[in-house]
């Protein structure tokens, strides 16, 4: 099953990255994480996502589209950072969360979302597994 793990933003995270010691020495202790979940063959990706600052959203209405741009309210609803993960169920998932290290200075929050699957919303698709 294919998991997409999403890294809740924070009011620091919004204010966007800031070199020094600690910093540092968080992205290292997520580097070596993310080592070890490729090792695992977990990690199909990875990334952080700047602050919503620079980010834009876009409003559909039938026809119409109003592009809004950021800084967007609810900071604790915004996503500053994902993994997409190929894992064997929700508890393996799990398991890899809980010995993540923390992913901000301060009290965060990791959701973890399943992804559709093809062969789930197509019952006779011959999809390829986890396509």
């Amino acid at each position: 099953m294919r998991v997409m793990v999403l890294v809740k933003a924070t009011e620091d995270s919004e204010k966007g990255f800031e070199p020094g010691a600690e910093t540092m020495a968080s992205l290292e202790a997520m580097g070596r994480f993310n080592d070890e979940l490729a090792a695992a063959g977990i990690l199909l990706a990875a990334d952080g996502l700047t602050p919503s600052s620079q980010g834009k959203r876009i409003a559909f209405d039938g026809t119409r589209r109003t592009v809004v741009d950021g800084p967007f309210a609810e900071t604790r609803e915004l996503v500053a950072g994902f993994w997409l993960w190929q894992v064997k169920d929700m508890d393996e998932a799990v398991a890899w969360v809980e010995r993540c290290p923390n992913p901000m200075p301060g009290p965060s929050e990791i959701e973890i979302r399943p992804l559709y699957e093809l062969a789930e919303l197509l019952p006779d698709h011959d999809a390829a597994p986890g396509r």
